[in-house]
C-alpha cells in the first residue's frame, strides 16, 4: 500500500483536494486532527507535555490548557520547535497505527500543513503539495477564519516557502482558479493506482 503525503501552506487548499481523493475512496489522515487527539490520549506524550511546559499544560480533567502553551510557544521559536519536536513523534506512530487498520486500499493520504518542516514526507513513498497564490491564500483564510492579514502572513512565514514545498514534492497541484481541481486529482488518482499495482 502506497502513502501519498499531501501539503500545502495556509489557505492552499490542501484539505479541499484531501476531501475530493476521499470522495475517490482514499482513506485520508489528516495530521493536525491527529495532533489534537494524540496531545490528551497518547500517554508518553502527555508526561513529555507536562515535563517540558508544566503542569499546568493539562487542567484536572485531562484537557490540553491550549492557552498556556499556545503563551508559551506564541512568538518563540525555540519553544515551538521544543513542541514540535514531542507532538509529531506522536503523530507519526498515530499515523502508523491508524495505516495498519487499512485493508484493500491500494493508497493512502496524509494530509499535513507541516509535512516538509517535520520530516513526515520521509514516511510517504510520494507528495503532493497544493498551491495558491499569497494573496488569494490570504483572501481565502481572512472570509474562512476572520483572521487578520497579519495572522495569516505570520503563520505563513512559520512554514517553508512554497516554492521550497514544491521543489520538494513529487507533484504539484495548482488551486489558483487558473486550473480546474478536480482534474488534476483524478489524474494523479490514475497514476498512483497504476503505481500501487506494480
Amino acid at each position: 500500500m502506497l502513502k501519498i503525503g499531501i501539503t500545502g501552506n495556509i489557505g492552499g487548499g490542501k484539505t479541499t483536494v484531501s476531501k475530493i481523493f476521499e470522495i475517490l475512496q482514499v482513506p485520508v489522515f489528516y495530521a493536525d486532527d491527529a495532533a489534537k487527539k494524540v496531545m490528551v490520549e497518547d500517554l508518553i506524550l502527555i508526561d513529555e507535555l507536562k515535563t517540558a511546559f508544566g503542569t499546568e499544560a493539562y487542567f484536572n480533567d485531562g484537557e490540553l490548557n491550549r492557552k498556556h502553551i499556545a503563551d508559551i510557544v506564541f512568538n518563540n521559536e525555540i519553544q515551538l520547535n521544543k513542541l514540535n519536536a514531542i507532538v509529531h513523534p506522536a503523530v507519526f506512530r498515530a499515523f502508523d497505527a491508524w495505516t495498519a487498520t487499512i485493508k484493500n486500499a491500494p493508497y493512502v493520504m496524509k494530509e499535513a500543513a507541516l509535512l516538509f518542516e517535520s520530516s513526515s514526507y520521509k514516511m510517504c513513498d510520494y507528495s503532493i503539495m497544493v498551491t495558491a497564490p499569497l494573496e488569494l491564500r490570504i483572501q481565502r483564510v481572512m472570509a474562512r477564519n476572520g483572521l487578520t492579514r497579519e495572522e495569516i502572513e505570520n503563520r505563513n512565514a512559520r512554514q517553508f516557502s512554497e516554492e521550497k514545498k514544491a521543489q520538494l514534492a513529487d507533484y504539484v497541484i495548482r488551486n489558483d482558479d487558473t486550473e480546474l481541481v478536480i482534474p488534476q486529482v483524478l489524474k494523479l488518482h490514475r497514476q498512483f493506482l497504476d503505481l500501487a499495482n506494480k
